[in-house]
């Protein structure tokens, strides 16, 4: 793997991470998603965490993540056991990581929202980020973009289009949100490391 030869293999468990770090779970599968989203340096990337320590420095390492059935928090190791291949993205913007990090935690229990919709009471992986990573402001790090459905032919495809006809719903193609590849590239997000360990 091409990665490889830039980022050193680590394990999320040691004393690399950061408060507020990215965690992009990369697959060698493609899905739904990865066919209709791009990562960073052309990864597959289906789902992102955050990096959250509890108890602040010497505090154990969990992730808090937006996954069925609901926002949880996941112990590092258990998360890494389910997610061998990962990126580390570090946020350089003007982040107030206290208050973006008590906001998502705020978002624990809320149910998953595997409809991907804006403005409802759930919520799904990216959205967790971009919602609630704010400066000391509160103003918002990463603006929404138009929801893609589509390949890279543009068309949407067969799998989302009987996805929300099943549920009586249009594809909400170029709704504003987020998906976690696109999020990936920001501007705002390094990518610091690859791990490629448990």
């Amino acid at each position: 793997m091409l990665l490889l030869a830039v980022f050193s293999a680590i394990s999320l468990s040691g004393q690399v991470l950061h408060e507020g770090d990215l965690l992009f779970c990369c697959t060698d599968e493609p899905n739904a998603i990865t066919d209709v989203t791009q990562g960073a340096n052309g990864m597959s990337i289906d789902h992102v965490a955050i990096v959250h320590r509890i108890g602040g420095d010497g505090g154990p390492l969990f992730v808090i993540e937006a996954k069925k059935p609901a926002v949880c928090l996941t112990p590092i190791d258990a998360f890494c056991r389910e997610n061998p291949h990962v990126l580390v993205g570090r946020v350089e913007a003007d982040v107030d990581f206290h208050k973006s990090i008590r906001r998502c935690l705020m978002q624990v229990g809320k149910p998953y929202d595997d409809l991907y919709l804006p403005g409802d009471s759930a919520i799904y992986c990216s959205e967790l980020v971009q919602l609630n990573y704010v400066n000391s402001m509160g103003s918002l790090i990463f603006e929404p973009v138009p929801m893609s459905f589509h390949d890279a032919t543009g068309q949407v495809t067969d799998y989302w289009l009987e996805f929300y006809a099943e549920r009586g719903m249009t594809v909400p193609e170029g709704a504003p949100g987020t998906n976690p590849g696109e999020l990936s590239r920001r501007p705002q997000v390094s990518i610091v490391a690859l791990s490629i360990k448990p």
